[in-house]
């Protein structure tokens, strides 16, 4: 952070992101990301100011300083997409600290984000999902790492679990109930109900398993015994994708997305695919209606060509 900005400041800035890991459960890459937005806000609010940056001076920002920060953020090159990301990290630190020190924060909390084309999901086909499946399951070497691999992308598009959630379950989870109960991004809790086909390819990985299963350790191992690695899952999807010649887009999180798609096209209620998917916000899984109706119409103009 700039030498510029005050140890109360500093000081200030390290107990808002205790408070977000204490009592919001913000995840760890959360918080790292929160933490260099606010630092490169403070330090531009130095440069910009040309003053040593206390609480006193952040008591006082006003709409101007605000415009001058975005528009610094945007002539360096950031997209829009990332600048609300930031304001957002700004408000919740001033926001904090103005409740903390009793200021007013009108002119930061009332700072509009720029508005930009939000990316929808990329969900695969029912049938390209069922090749995935199929493929992950023949491609390993050894059958025990294909079974691990076949049963975390079932868990994955079968219950809309995220690559963490998957990764995060434990010997004692198993075998599967048929809900299971999951914590997930801001260590809230949700209940998932578990496919019969999802707990048999986590019944065939665990007979298959070279290693003992503690309940206090991983459920998915790595080839050595240790927990399994993300970027292997990773890796295993794109092994599966290029097999099956399908786009850069069929990640492994594209199975989640496939979940909810699915689910949605398949009459699944709104609310109901929110809780599942452990969203805090239904305007986050809104976003699947999008792709719904998106997928609608390409059926209907292949359907109906125009003359």
């Amino acid at each position: 952070m700039s030498v510029g900005v005050s140890p109360a400041a500093r000081t200030a800035m390290a107990l808002w992101i205790s408070h977000l890991r204490a009592i919001d459960g913000a995840a760890s890459h959360t918080l790292t990301a929160y933490s260099s937005d606010v630092a490169g806000f403070l330090a531009f609010l130095h440069r910009h100011r040309g003053e040593s940056l206390g609480l006193a001076q952040l008591a006082g920002l006003g709409q101007s300083d605000m415009r001058a920060w975005m528009a610094h953020e945007r002539n360096r090159g950031l997209s829009g997409r990332s600048l609300a990301r930031a304001l957002s990290a700004v408000k919740n630190f001033i926001r904090w600290l103005a409740a903390r020190e009793g200021f007013d924060a009108t002119h930061v909390l009332s700072a509009k984000a720029p508005k930009y084309q939000r990316k929808l999901p990329r969900p695969l086909s029912v049938e390209a999902a069922a090749e995935v499946l199929e493929q992950v399951e023949v491609q390993a070497q050894e059958p025990w790492i294909a079974a691990r691999d076949s049963a975390v992308m079932t868990l994955m598009y079968g219950c809309g679990l995220r690559v963490s959630e998957a990764l995060a379950l434990k010997g004692s989870d198993a075998p599967l109930p048929e809900v299971l109960r999951i914590r997930g991004k801001g260590d809230k809790e949700r209940l998932v109900p578990v496919l019969p086909a999802a707990r048999k390819a986590v019944a065939d990985y665990l007979r298959l398993c070279p290693f003992p299963m503690s309940r206090y350790e991983p459920l998915f191992r790595g080839a050595r015994g240790g927990p399994l690695n993300p970027r292997l899952v990773a890796k295993s999807m794109e092994r599966a994708r290029l097999g099956l010649g399908l786009p850069a887009t069929a990640t492994p999180h594209a199975l989640r997305h496939s979940f909810a798609t699915h689910l949605l096209a398949e009459g699944g209620d709104l609310r109901a695919i929110q809780e599942l998917l452990g969203h805090a916000s239904l305007a986050t899984t809104q976003v699947y209606t999008a792709v719904d109706q998106a997928r609608l119409m390409q059926v209907y103009q292949a359907a109906h060509p125009r003359a």
